[in-house]
């Protein structure tokens, strides 16, 4: 187990670099499998989670290197369609591996993916996709041995709109024999950018950047090199620690097309900010005002800034509202923020209220998923006292090197490991 301590108040000042989005470059790395020889991905951030695939790949037989952000993966001589059981109960993103290895080899058998528990995210949007385009499914407890003599493209309508599913299938539908049509496509970022990759492979995608993707098959797709999008969320993070600690800092990797929601939001609490050239400078603002928060999909308010922005909204002078309606365990971290002085009422699953402006106070806290260790490593930052912040491995899986950055800008963080 290891943990952060952090000491506050800090003011936060200097310039900070957003890494690579972790969301872009996971299943990235799962699809480099569906093309014989060296994938080279660049800006690829330094993560536990792409440790993690990139040990499960090796365990396929992918020779990998992965150095200043550089990630080669040469995929010359895979074998093996049965991912490391134990690696893919830790990985949710392991669940891609389903969609290329299907793809590769016709034949893939996988543990049930792991990964945070911020609610209930069932897989079966996948399994139905990839029975659609011709594959067998024979499921044994938590182990799916799926089977599939030749992919053919089809219609495929998903329930909800899902990031991975939407990944996972268009992976798969690539190399399907005809026309495959994917609605209620997801359109985040991350997923043009996966398309944006698939293209450069081979693929023929058209529709990227909207719910109705069409896909026309190929037989075979080539290796690229391939630079990634600035982490969406990361910087989404940054410029919320820095408004919070009333600090003057500068956000570099800030692409203001991903983030209109999320800009709005800033406006209406009363941000002071500045963009310019793929940047946002935070300066000290005034006075917050209260702000309502509902997470949609893309390109509504993330999910996965909810938690992050819940700081501005306990240093707001009035009474803020979350609606969380992504994920029904996405809100535990607000018992968190309660310990140390946050004024929160849980209303339900998906439902809180938060009234400000209260000082926040150091004590011991445990990081409950990603997003919500971020969230109290800014509460920690702006609270008065030292706070020791459990599960700084959770942390770890989504961003790089934050103690680094934080200290870079001012920040009193230090990471403890418990023997």
């Amino acid at each position: 187990m290891e943990s952060f301590v952090i000491k506050g108040p800090a003011k936060l000042e200097g310039e900070v670099k957003v890494s690579g989005s972790k969301n872009a470059a996971l299943p990235m790395v799962a699809a480099s499998l569906l093309a014989e020889g060296k994938t080279v991905l660049k800006n690829v951030p330094d993560i536990r989670d792409i440790r993690n695939l990139v040990k499960i790949l090796e365990g396929l037989g992918s020779k990998t290197n992965f150095k200043d952000n550089v990630l080669t993966l040469d995929n010359t001589n895979i074998k093996s369609c049965r991912p490391d059981f134990k690696l893919v109960c830790n990985l949710r993103a392991s669940i891609m591996l389903i969609g290329s290895l299907l793809a590769r080899l016709g034949k893939v058998e996988i543990s049930k993916p792991g990964g945070c528990f911020i609610g209930s995210r069932p897989i079966d949007i996948h399994l139905k996709g990839f029975e659609t385009l011709g594959a067998k499914i024979d499921q044994r407890g938590e182990i799916y041995n799926i089977t599939v003599d030749k992919l053919k493209g089809a219609k495929i309508t998903l329930r909800i709109v899902s990031v991975t599913a939407t990944e996972n299938i268009l992976q798969t539908a690539v190399l399907a024999e005809g026309e495959t049509e994917i609605r209620l496509a997801a359109i985040e970022p991350h997923v043009v950018d996966f398309c944006n990759f698939l293209n450069k492979m081979g693929a023929k995608i058209e529709g990227i950047g909207t719910h109705n993707l069409k896909v026309t098959g190929v037989k075979k797709l080539k290796p690229v090199e391939y630079t990634i999008i600035p982490d969406q969320i990361e910087a989404g993070t940054f410029a919320i620690a820095g408004i919070a600690s009333k600090g003057e800092i500068v956000v570099n990797g800030f692409i203001e097309d991903h983030h209109e929601s999320f800009l709005n939001k800033l406006e209406e609490i009363g941000a002071n900010f500045n963009l310019e050239n793929d940047r946002i400078a935070i300066k000290p603002s005034r006075v917050l005002k209260p702000v309502n928060i509902q997470t949609e999909i893309y390109p509504g308010f993330p999910t996965d800034l909810q938690a992050p922005f819940s700081i501005l909204q306990t240093q707001a002078e009035g009474t803020s509202e979350i609606f969380e309606t992504i994920f029904e365990g996405r809100l535990n971290y607000l018992h968190e923020l309660s310990k140390m002085g946050a004024s929160v009422v849980i209303k339900n699953p998906h439902q809180a209220s938060i009234v400000g402006p209260t000082p926040l106070y150091g004590t011991h806290i445990s990081s409950l998923d990603l997003r919500a260790g971020a969230t109290l490593i800014i509460a920690s930052i702006i609270a008065l006292g030292t706070s020791e912040i459990n599960g700084a491995e959770i942390i770890d899986r989504g961003y790089e090197n934050i103690v680094g950055k934080l200290t870079s800008l001012g920040a009193d963080i230090e990471r403890e490991v418990e023997e």
